[in-house]
């Protein structure tokens, strides 16, 4: 296990994945993070790549030879990260491509996580590099769970997620059988901007966001406050997910989506899919800010 701290906070990151595992408060050790209870959800943020979602047979199609790819792809289990930084406050992970995903994954790359603690705040960072000599397809994303209720004496109906500004978009629906990517949308919205916490909320799965003005949410108890904030500048989508009736809350930035229903399958024509050039480095990075009120 791998720490970070400072005056305010621990942070714990696995090598398996470069996952994200813990996050707590120095002073009063309240934990931010999902523990992975394996009878619930035995994951605690899985880092996804190449891929976002579930892809249709669990497959694509590039330069009209079809290749295997897992759900969310094949970094979140990786056991070969390895570490090429690290300090009390910063350390950074990297895969390489080798011959084994080379066989699901036709292209040569180099893919950094870099977890950075400053004050109440984790940057989130993903560097990609494409060491290949041709065009490289790829989706980046996060997968980070939060305690929901964060206290004994709550409840998940307490909370909401504010977002920055105003909403009106849908949320995308997927199908329940394929995990693909529906053109059906429902409403989830209240007061323009929040999203009640309930029990029903992801009977139908995750909650998929395209086109959101805000770039902020923020896990907020109704009557106490925020808790906790995801900023998610450079990233178009957004997902929003938990397991019914389990308590905590994904939220998902992403760069791309699972498959459509009506995919070809191609993934150079792929929803959200960045095209990266030869030689080329592509980076975003994502923030979780704790309120310091829950550090205190």
């Amino acid at each position: 296990m791998n720490s970070l701290s400072n005056h305010l906070l621990q942070v714990k990151i696995k090598s398996t994945g470069a996952e994200l595992c813990a996050i707590n408060a120095i002073k009063n050790n309240t934990q931010f993070i999902w523990q992975a209870n394996a009878d619930i959800w035995g994951s605690h943020a899985p880092n996804l790549f190449p891929i976002i979602g579930s892809m249709k047979d669990d497959s694509y199609i590039y330069n009209g030879k079809t290749y295997p790819m897992i759900k969310h792809g094949f970094a979140r289990a990786n056991e070969n990260f390895e570490i090429t930084k690290s300090s009390e406050t910063e350390i950074k992970f990297r895969l390489n491509s080798n011959d084994t995903l080379h066989k699901m994954y036709p292209f040569l790359f180099q893919f950094d996580i870099d977890y950075t603690l400053k004050e109440n705040v984790l940057t989130v960072n993903h560097t990609v590099y494409n060491k290949d000599s041709n065009t490289m397809y790829f989706s980046v994303g996060g997968h980070p769970a939060f305690n929901c209720p964060l206290y004994k004496d709550e409840t998940y109906t307490d909370y909401n997620l504010e977002f920055e500004k105003p909403e009106t978009t849908q949320s995308y629906l997927l199908n329940m059988t394929s995990g693909l990517v529906t053109d059906q949308k429902i409403s989830v919205f209240t007061e323009g901007h929040k999203i009640p916490l309930h029990k029903n909320l992801f009977n139908n799965d995750a909650l998929i966001f395209k086109d959101l003005k805000s770039r902020k949410v923020t896990l907020n108890h109704k009557s106490k406050g925020p808790v906790l904030s995801v900023s998610f500048n450079d990233f178009p989508f957004l997902g929003i997910w938990a397991k019914p009736n389990a308590p905590y809350v994904c939220i998902e930035p992403w760069l791309g989506i699972a498959d459509s229903e009506t995919t070809n399958q191609n993934i150079e024509e792929k929803e959200g899919i960045i095209a990266l050039n030869a030689g080329e480095t592509f980076s975003a990075s994502y923030n979780i800010e704790i309120d310091h009120r829950h550090l205190v």
